[in-house]
C-alpha cells in the first residue's frame, strides 16, 4: 500500500499529540502513513520549556497540568513517563490574594468564585462582612435562564461585587489573563452554570458534588501534576519518539492550498509539499494567515479570536535574604491592586527538586488583558520593576541571585462571551474541506490536557478521512 501522507504544522505541544496520535494509529493498524511535523522555529514544544541553571530547575511557561483531565496523565503513560509523574507538596497546598497590600490566605474549601465550606470563607478578613454577607445569600438568589453570561455578570448577581472583585477575579486571572466582564462563562467554566441549572445555587452544587477537599485553599493543588525533569520532559518525549524524521524544526509554513484533489503546503522557502491531510496546529492568527487565500470565512473568524500577552521572570534568591515567606504555592493579586505582577508562585513550595536547600525561586507572571503596558520595556528595565514590587511585597533584603525572563507577546486566547458559538461556525466551515483539520489552545480549553486533546481529536478527523475518504459538503 502507497503511505498516506499527513502534514502536521506546528511544533507546540498540540501539534506533537497529533502527530503522536497518528503515528500511533498507523503502526497499530498496520495503515502505511508518512507523518511529518512541520515547526517554524528552533524550538520544539511551544511554550513547554524547562531550563537547569545553577541547580535551579526553571519553567518559562505552564509548570504543570491538572489530572482531572486525563489526556495529560494518560499520555505520560503512554511514553513511559508515569514514574516521573510528581504531585504538588501537601504541606504547601494553600494560596494567598493581595488586598491593599496585605496578604490573605483563600478559605479553605472556596474554588475559584464561591465557598463550599461556610466557616472558613466567614471567619477570614480577605472579604469586609456586608461583602461576606452578601456572598453567603447566594442560595437565596434565584436562577436565570441558561445564556451565555460573562463571568463578571454571574459572579456578581449571584455572590455580589465585593466576592468579584477581590476573589474570582484574580484567582480567574491567574489562568486566562481576561476582563472577567468579557470572559465567557459557558465556554471556561460550564460547571458553575451547571450547578445553577442543577441546584438553583453555586455553593449547594460545590457541597452536593464534592468539589473541595477539606484543606483545599483557592484551587485544588491535590490535582496539579507535573513532571520531575521539568514539564518540557513532555514534549522533549514525544520529539524523541515521533524521530527526526518526522520532527522538522525551522521550517515556516506560507500558505496552504487545494490541488487536484491533494493539500499543497507552501514553506517560506518556496518548496511545495504535497498531502492527502493536513492539521494546522497552530494559533488562530497565525492559522488565520496560512489559510487566508483558501477561505476568507474561515480567516475572518479565526483572525477575530483576541489574544492577551503574557511573560515570566524567574528569581533566584537565598532563603535568608526573604523576610517575608507565604507558607503556601503562591499568590495572585486583583487588578484593582494596580500592580505591574499578576501573581507569583513559590517553585519550591509547589513541586519538590526545583530550587537547592537553603535557597527559594519565585516566577512572577505579567499580562492579560489589563497588563500591557510593560511590552515595550526591555528586559533589565522591566525585571528591575518587578524585583522592586517583590521587595516590598515579600520583605527581601537581598539581590537576586540570576533572574530569567521569557515573553509571550500573544499566548494567551480570549475566550470571550460567543466563544463557542464562533468555534462551532469555524467547524462547521472547515466540513468544506476534507483532509483539513485545526487544533489549538483557541478552541475549548487553554491547558496541556485541553491541547492535548484538540490535537488527538483532530488527528482523528484525518484518520477518518483517510479511512473513508468522501466527497466534501459544498
Amino acid at each position: 500500500m502507497t503511505p498516506s501522507r499527513v502534514i502536521v504544522i506546528g511544533g507546540g505541544i498540540t501539534g506533537l499529540s497529533a502527530a503522536w496520535r497518528l503515528q500511533r494509529h498507523s503502526e497499530k493498524s498496520r495503515t502505511p502513513m508518512h507523518v511529518q511535523l512541520l515547526e517554524g522555529s528552533s524550538h520544539v514544544g511551544g511554550s513547554l520549556k524547562s531550563v537547569m541553571r545553577e541547580g535551579f530547575l526553571l519553567e518559562t511557561g505552564p509548570d504543570c497540568f491538572i489530572s482531572q483531565k486525563p489526556r495529560g496523565v494518560e499520555l505520560c503513560k503512554e511514553l513511559g513517563l508515569e514514574v516521573d509523574l510528581i504531585a504538588t507538596r501537601p504541606d504547601y497546598r494553600r494560596s494567598f490574594i493581595l488586598r491593599q497590600g496585605k496578604f490573605y490566605p483563600v478559605p479553605e474549601g472556596f474554588y475559584l468564585m464561591g465557598p463550599s465550606r461556610p466557616r472558613p470563607f466567614l471567619e477570614s478578613s480577605l472579604l469586609s462582612w456586608p461583602g461576606k454577607f452578601r456572598a453567603m445569600i447566594e442560595p437565596l438568589i434565584p436562577s436565570r435562564p441558561q445564556t451565555d453570561e460573562s463571568l463578571a455578570s454571574f459572579v456578581r448577581r449571584r455572590f455580589g461585587q465585593e466576592l468579584l472583585d477581590w476573589m474570582a477575579q484574580p484567582l480567574v486571572a491567574g489562568i486566562y489573563g481576561a476582563d472577567s466582564e468579557d470572559l465567557s462563562l459557558r465556554a471556561t467554566f460550564p460547571q458553575f452554570l451547571e450547578m445553577e441549572r442543577t441546584y438553583g445555587s453555586v455553593v449547594f452544587g460545590l457541597k452536593k458534588q464534592g468539589v473541595m477537599a477539606h484543606t483545599a485553599s483557592g484551587a485544588r493543588y491535590s490535582l496539579f501534576v507535573t513532571l520531575r525533569g521539568g514539564i518540557q520532559q513532555l514534549s522533549d518525549a514525544l520529539v524523541k519518539n515521533l524521530g527526526s524524521s518526522v520532527v522538522h524544526s525551522g521550517t515556516r509554513v506560507k500558505e496552504i492550498r487545494r490541488m487536484d484533489g491533494l493539500w499543497q503546503v507552501i514553506k517560506a522557502s518556496g518548496e511545495i509539499l504535497t498531502a492527502e491531510a493536513v492539521c494546522v496546529a497552530l494559533p488562530s492568527y497565525a492559522a488565520s494567515e496560512i489559510l487566508h487565500t483558501l477561505d476568507a470565512d474561515l480567516w475572518s473568524e479565526l483572525s477575530s479570536i483576541p489574544y492577551a500577552p503574557a511573560a515570566t521572570i524567574n528569581f533566584a534568591f537565598r532563603e535568608m535574604d526573604v523576610k517575608r515567606p507565604l507558607n503556601g504555592v503562591g499568590f495572585v493579586i486583583p487588578y484593582k491592586e494596580n500592580r505591574l505582577v499578576l501573581g507569583c508562585t513559590f517553585a519550591e513550595h509547589k513541586f519538590e527538586g526545583r530550587a537547592p536547600k537553603g535557597f527559594m525561586l519565585i516566577r512572577a507572571f505579567l499580562g492579560g488583558v489589563h497588563g500591557t503596558t510593560w511590552m515595550g520595556e526591555k528586559d533589565e528595565p522591566l525585571t528591575q520593576r518587578v524585583y522592586s514590587e517583590l521587595k516590598e511585597l515579600l520583605g527581601i533584603t537581598g539581590k537576586p541571585l540570576f533572574t530569567q525572563i521569557e515573553r509571550y507577546d500573544r499566548s494567551l486566547p480570549q475566550y470571550n462571551v460567543g466563544h463557542l458559538e464562533k468555534i462551532l461556525r469555524i467547524e462547521e466551515r472547515l466540513l468544506r474541506y476534507r483532509g483539513l483539520s485545526l487544533a489549538g489552545n483557541w478552541s475549548y480549553g487553554v491547558g496541556i490536557p485541553d491541547c492535548i486533546a484538540s490535537g488527538e481529536r483532530a488527528a482523528d478527523q484525518l484518520i477518518s478521512h483517510l479511512a473513508h475518504p468522501a466527497p466534501a459538503v459544498s
